[in-house]
């Protein structure tokens, strides 16, 4: 069977898969605050008060986001699947079946906050989408496919 003849992912699949994978771009995230704190105290010399909260401030934010849209776009360029898709055997795909290029994982990945921050109808519009893509499959060009149970 060709991949881009498989079933679309549900909606509940795909937030389920999104939770394993909040798991683990928290790990991610507490990682890289670890490791940005620290090179900001061994190269800018910042110390902090005994009572002083550690603080990341806006370029720490921002190579934190570009650091979880990076982990998207490695693994749906790289097979198509994220660690939490593959516990739910879901797969991003082009339309030829091929996995995402890096300018889809991109826009797939800048656009998906998106769907979702707008009160989640850009996920929500797969309930009533015919083909059940939602809005950052039709702006990448992608879909979201359920891979057969393996024997």
């Amino acid at each position: 069977m060709l991949l881009q003849d498989l079933p679309t992912a549900s909606l509940i699949k795909r937030l389920a898969a999104l939770v394993y994978d909040s798991l683990l771009m928290m790990a991610l995230a507490m990682a890289y605050g670890g490791v940005y704190l620290a090179i900001k105290h061994a190269l800018l010399g910042i110390e902090l008060g005994p009572d002083e909260r550690a603080t990341m401030s806006a370029p720490g934010f921002v190579g934190l986001l570009l650091l979880l849209e990076m982990f998207y776009w490695f693994f749906w360029c790289r097979g198509g699947q994220t660690l939490g898709m593959r516990a739910w055997r879901l797969k991003v795909i082009q339309t030829n079946g091929d996995s995402p290029n890096l300018l889809q994982a991109m826009v797939r990945g800048m656009t998906a906050p998106i769907s979702f921050f707008c009160a989640g109808l850009g996920f929500l519009w797969c309930l009533w989408d015919r083909d059940g893509a939602t809005w950052h499959d039709k702006l990448s060009h992608t879909r979201v496919v359920v891979l057969p149970k393996q024997k």
